[in-house]
């Protein structure tokens, strides 16, 4: 700043320019010679000296004013013709030799030098370093901090002169200004108390000094405004700021040097309202283009909207352009060593790795700035190239991240991209817990997805860490962390205001955190991942059509990453989706080979052996064995040890000739790879399928070759485990239990299965084989059914195998839940199992148990019909026929039992028919070889059958006969009246859908008719307005505008007090005092609406009218009417002319007159009280009843001050100021109309009134 330039204070003294676009640039006072007199020699007689083409040493200059005893004017504007030309040292050094010169002077001579150089001193802190670089010592740089210092010194001796000098009150507030921002930020507080930091009470001094230039000056120092506004923005209070702005803005509106546009769109900014922030930026660079300061923020608000967008988002790549061309780089051309462009100019040097220029750029950012956010900025940028470094020196980095939050106030209050940064370095330094640390305050205080995102995959790490090493310990909470954090941010991905484009490496981390327990969400994410890879490819060919988009993604797939498409194949291969997973798997290996030819150093070797086995084992799942062996093949002939594709092949030997070439399979694959766990295990599975049963477990060849395998290879290994405790579970199953002798043995055995189901859950808690066995057990040996549906129950989900809904339909079966154990097993059926005949048989007995457990003969016929599908399916099972057998037996006793009302004769003789097939059958059965029961007992029931229940079904086929003839016509007469009711039912159904329908026909036609007149009433009124409109507002031939009809004064001179009209009534004397009183009520007083907002109650009204005569429509002869309106209330009477110039009255008076309510209209049958109300739509202004003939004219050229506009909104204050009013009118929405094109507003009307207290005192924010 230049506060003085030849005895004037900056910005006063020389008043507006004339010309609205000349510029008030500095220094503009500065002449270009000056005549220095010569003394002795004549009141002529002068040196001329150039102030344009100046000495490099100015100890001549000095020399001669010394001489000639030059006043201090001359001093002073030599001093400031070096300052401009930016020779500050000259000029501080002139300033000395002045003081010495001056020093035989009276001490008031000093003052003006002094204050000067204090200007001087501050302006050189400005442009000086704020720190000493690395490489220079304190003593060889002067800082910030020496200047300050100087300027004090230089204040301090003026003030001892004369303390109340005024520019030492704004030399002071700057001062202080620039002190503060060498302050490190306050710390955050505590809500409710005081910041009382050296910073904070710092700025409040800045702000008493400027306050108390302000005064002194008059409020006319403009400066002393600008710098209280600087110090309020400084403490956070914007909307104070703002005020100061605008009120400097306003006063003198072509002030571009400083500009308070700039301070304006700062305040602005940081208030939330960017885009106005905008607007006055370009204003200010609209009046000064060459302005750095417009430059770089609006390159800074075009980055900010950029940063709202993707890199890849095609908004994104114009407005980076636009910010870094068209702005930034104009403000680095203009002053390269502006700290605000340097920040933010070397962020594109940065992306660039252009590391010499980002430190170069940095050290000025941080060097030369006053404002600690600048310093900030400067530090991180250095951060960041230290950290970009292929071998970073992190103890260096995480300094410069720590200065740069410092530089912020550090702490919960820092800069978020320099803690986020710290963390970065905690774990490259392996500090993980500080790490998580620092990231969980980050994200209690600004919800950052980066840090979310970091601190998932740290916690996630933890889990994937664990999994690997296999130990025991539980990461589920960090599970369950991890899988939050990442869920918010896919969460923000979907907000549209936030813009966030989502990223494959969070998709990538939940679908491995969803993989054991979700496997659906885990696909889920693979598949968004899939998605969002095939959106990242160059696409220039279009595709329409669903083949077409199908072919087009199978196109992009083989671009894809093969180990994405592997993991989605195997996703889809768990989910028994064998053909998608088939073309995932194929698609991957196509990607393998596109691949390979893209890299040809990429070994893929390994790719396409893993996804080739998940290929044949897609093609078993789908029970294509001849392309699985194909596939199994031909990876043995490449890799010849490939032991899991040997075994694959084994097992289908195993399977398409179990008697042949199958064992042999297995015995030579067992006898090369007997030492692979996943071998032994398979050949325990063989060797369970074709061993000899035996009861004696010790010579069981399975439970040798399992007690072998975990003696002799891994006393840990789960499968043998598990096959342990399945060969004890079934050893238990079958043993006697006759006496309590073999009961304790059986329970024994039991427990011994269930200690290896035991080992096998600790080694793996997941074991879902282990716990069913546990499960198994309880319902064999305790009986414990509800623990037995809780084990099943939860591994349900885990081992998708019919076994499990088999055993849950055997618990629901024993709770007799029959309905539940139904759909069990038919779960089971559906599970690859549809033609197992143990399955058919459970189902047959679970429905016979229903069957007679509801006594409903076609549950049992359902029962039956599952028996023979069992046999069907096994017809060489004994056991199977006899079920069918005993189900027959079981439908005959049934029907037999039934009342004649619940069976029919075709029913009995059924049942009969199927007893005769069962004795037969019971006769072959017990003749068989091994019969399912003792031949005794087979025996007896086909001998009751022959004999007992033939008898009673013959009994009962008599007495259904006997029965059904006997009610066969009362049958006949219900079935009618049962149709009958139907019917009637029916069409009682019908009436009420057409009533229905017909009722909603007539709604929708009185909405119609509804919608209809309100859309007719909106055009009315809206004619009605556009009307009133144009009947109150004219058009400027000049200008265009609109405005309001001025108000002409109606015929002829006003009668003078005293004298009678011929249109006006008399008055009592009461009346007339009311009239008197209520000439001096206030708006609020006469107005209809109370203070609490609340509508008052009507007021009585009272029609003057001439003595003798009632009628007062023979008054249209007369120029005028008047109407006197009386309250209740004490002075409330109100006058309302209607002009009518000797007519009826126009079509918009008969209009308000008709629509006037009722009860605005008198009644003829009133003598006294006949009331005319004057209509609220009246166009004509509502004057007062004055005595004073002078106040009545001068009210008759403006609106109306105390009464309502009738067309105003209520509760609303008619506007006094009728034409400052529409100057505001026209300038909202435009603050910063200040320019030679601006439209008029608020700005260049007040300062045109600069001075009058009623344009002055009311702020612009008024108007925003």
């Amino acid at each position: 700043m230049a506060p003085l330039t030849n005895g004037f204070a900056n910005g006063h003294g020389r008043g507006l320019p004339a010309d609205p676009t000349s510029q008030d640039a500095r220094f503009s006072d500065i002449p270009l010679a000056i005549d220095i007199p010569v003394s002795g020699m004549g009141a002529e007689e002068a040196v001329e000296v150039s102030l344009e083409e100046l000495l490099d040493d100015p100890t001549e200059l000095c020399t001669l004013l010394e001489n000639e005893n030059a006043a201090k004017n001359y001093w002073m504007v030599i001093s400031l013709a070096y300052a401009k030309q930016r020779k500050i040292d000259h000029a501080i050094e002139i300033l000395n030799k002045g003081l010495g010169s001056l020093s035989r002077g009276g001490p008031k001579e000093k003052l003006g030098l002094l204050s000067l150089m204090c200007w001087l001193y501050l302006w050189k802190s400005r442009a000086a370093p704020r720190i000493t670089h690395e490489n220079q010592s304190a003593q060889e740089v002067k800082t910030k901090d020496f200047y300050l210092q100087a300027a004090v010194g230089s204040l301090n001796e003026a003030s001892r002169i004369n303390p109340s000098f005024p520019p030492l009150f704004l030399a002071r507030g700057v001062l202080y200004l620039l002190r503060a921002s060498l302050q490190p930020p306050s710390k955050p507080l505590a809500p409710g108390t005081v910041d009382h930091s050296e910073r904070v009470e710092t700025l409040r001094q800045a702000i008493k000094f400027f306050e108390d230039a302000s005064r002194v000056s008059g409020g006319r120092n403009m400066m002393a405004v600008l710098g209280r506004a600087r110090a309020q923005f400084s403490m956070g209070k914007y909307t104070d700021a703002l005020d100061g702005y605008q009120e400097v803005l306003m006063k003198m509106p072509h002030l571009q040097d400083p500009d308070p546009r700039i301070g304006i769109g700062c305040c602005l900014w940081q208030l939330g309202h960017r885009g106005d922030a905008k607007d006055a930026w370009e204003r200010s660079l609209e009046l000064n283009p060459d302005s750095k300061v417009a430059n770089i923020l609006l390159g800074i608000s075009y980055l900010c909207e950029s940063s709202q967008y993707a890199t890849t988002d095609p908004e994104f790549g114009p407005l980076y352009k636009k910010a870094m061309t068209q702005y930034t780089q104009k403000a680095y051309k203009t002053d390269k060593e502006y700290p605000l462009t340097c920040a933010n100019f070397g962020n594109l040097f940065l992306t660039r790795r252009s590391w010499a220029t980002v430190e170069a750029l940095a050290q000025k950012a941080i060097e030369q700035t006053d404002v600690n956010a600048i310093a900030s900025d400067g530090w991180y940028l250095r951060a960041r190239k230290e950290h970009y470094q292929d071998s970073p020196d992190l103890s260096k980095v995480n300094d410069f991240y720590g200065r740069a939050d410092n530089a912020r106030g550090g702490g919960d209050i820092g800069f978020l991209p320099a803690r986020f940064g710290t963390t970065q370095i905690q774990v490259k330094l392996r500090d993980i817990d500080g790490a998580k640390y620092r990231l969980e305050k980050i994200i209690q205080q600004s919800k950052s997805l980066e840090a979310m995102m970091l601190l998932g995959a740290l916690y996630a790490e933890d889990v994937f860490t664990n999994q690997a090493s296999g130990t025991k310990e539980d990461k589920s909470q960090e599970a369950r962390k991890a899988v939050a954090l990442f869920e918010a941010v896919r969460l923000a991905w979907k907000d549209p205001q936030k813009k966030r484009s989502p990223d494959a490496s969070v998709l990538v981390y939940l679908a491995r955190l969803y993989e054991a327990d979700q496997a659906e969400k885990s696909l889920q994410c693979l598949q968004q991942v899939e998605q969002l890879s095939i959106e990242g490819l160059p696409d220039n060919e279009p595709h329409e059509g669903e083949e077409a988009v199908e072919a087009y993604v199978a196109r992009m797939r083989e671009q894809l990453s093969p180990q994405l498409l592997n993991n989605i194949g195997c996703f889809q291969y768990q989910s028994e989706k064998f053909d998608s997973a088939r073309d995932f798997f194929q698609t991957a290996l196509n990607a393998c080979v596109k691949a390979g030819e893209r890299d040809d150093s990429l070994d893929t070797d390994a790719l396409v052996t893993t996804i080739s086995y998940n290929l044949a084992r897609t093609y078993e799942g789908s029970g294509l064995l001849d392309e699985a062996r194909q596939v199994y093949e031909g990876l043995l002939a490449r890799h010849a040890d490939y032991t899991d594709a040997r075994t694959r092949l084994a097992y289908i030997e195993l399977r398409q000739n179990p008697t042949e070439d199958g064992p042999k399979a297995m015995a030579a694959l067992y006898e090369t790879d007997s030492a692979n766990l996943e071998v032994r295990s398979l050949f325990g599975w063989y060797l369970g399928k074709s061993k000899k049963r035996t009861m004696n477990i010790a010579e069981d060849q399975e439970q040798r070759h399992y007690k072998h395998t975990l003696q002799q290879y891994d006393k840990h290994d789960r499968y043998s485990l598990t096959g342990m405790g399945n060969l004890y579970l079934t050893t238990a199953r079958e043993m006697r239990r006759d006496t309590d002798q073999e009961k304790s043995k059986r329970s024994k055995t039991y427990e011994k299965a269930v200690e290896f189901y035991d080992k096998a859950l600790q080694l793996d808690p997941k074991n879902a084989y282990a716990a069913q066995g546990i499960a198994i057990a309880l319902v064999e040996d305790k009986k414990d059914l509800t623990g037995a549906i809780q084990i099943f129950t939860k591994i349900r989900d885990t081992v998708r195998e019919a076994s499990v809904h088999v055993n849950l339909g055997h618990v629901f079966c024993d709770l007799k839940q029959y309905s539940r154990s139904i759909e069990s097993y038919e779960t089971a059926l559906s599970k690859d199992r549809a033609s197992d005949p143990q399955i058919l048989a459970c189902l047959g007995r679970v429905w016979l148990l229903r069957g007679k457990q509801d006594k409903s003969p076609a549950y049992i016929r359902t029962s039956l019909d599952y028996s023979h599908r069992a046999l069907a399916v096994a017809p060489s099972q004994i056991h199977f026929k006899f079920n069918i057998a005993f189900v027959q037996f079981a439908l005959a006793q049934l029907i037999n039992t039934l009342p004649e009302n619940q069976r029919s004769l075709a029913d009995v003789h059924a049942a009969s028919e199927g007893l005769d097939i069962a004795i037969e059958s019971m006769a072959e059965i017990a003749q068989s070889k091994n019969p399912p029961y003792p031949k005794h007992d087979i025996e007896q029931r086909a001998n009751m059958g022959r004999n007992t229940m033939r008898r009673q079904l013959e009994r009962a086929v008599q007495n259904q006969r006997e029965y059904e003839d006997k009610n066969a016509s009362r049958l006949q007469q219900a079935r009618e009246a049962r149709d009958a009711e139907m019917r009637k039912r029916e069409q009682a159904r019908q009436l009420a859908e057409a009533a229905a329908a017909e009722e909603k026909r007539k709604v929708a036609e009185e909405r119609h008719k509804m919608l209809t007149l309100s859309r007719e009433l909106a055009e009315k009124r809206a004619e009605e307005e556009r009307r009133k409109e144009e009947a109150e507002y004219t058009t400027d031939s000049e200008t265009g505008e609109r405005y309001k009809r001025k108000k002409v004064k109606k015929g002829g001179k006003r009668k003078k007090k005293g004298e009678e009209s011929d249109t006006e009534g008399e008055v009592d004397g009461e009346e007339g005092r009311s009239r008197k009183k209520n000439r001096g009520k206030s708006t609020e007083e006469n107005s209809t609406v109370g203070s609490d907002g609340e509508q008052r109650a009507p007021k009585r009204r009272r029609k003057l009218t001439k003595k003798g005569g009632k009628d007062t429509k023979a008054d249209s002869k007369f120029k005028s009417s008047e109407l006197v309106v009386d309250s209740d209330s004490d002075g409330d009477a109100v006058m309302t002319r209607q002009p009518t110039n000797g007519h009826a009255p126009d079509e918009d008076a008969d209009t308000q007159m008709d629509e006037a309510p009722p009860s605005a209209i008198g009644s003829d049958d009133d003598d006294d009280d006949v009331g005319v109300q004057a209509s609220t739509r009246s166009k004509k202004p509502v004057r007062r009843i004055a005595d004073d003939e002078d106040e009545d004219e001068d009210e008759d050229l403006l609106p109306p001050r105390n009464v309502k506009d009738p067309d105003a909104p209520e509760g609303t204050v008619p506007d006094l100021d009728g034409e400052l009013d529409d100057a505001i009118e026209a300038a909202k929405g435009n603050a910063f109309a200040d320019g030679p094109n601006a439209p008029k507003g608020i700005v260049d009307d007040r300062v045109a009134a600069a001075g009058d207290p009623d344009t002055t005192e009311k702020p612009v924010t008024d108007v925003l």
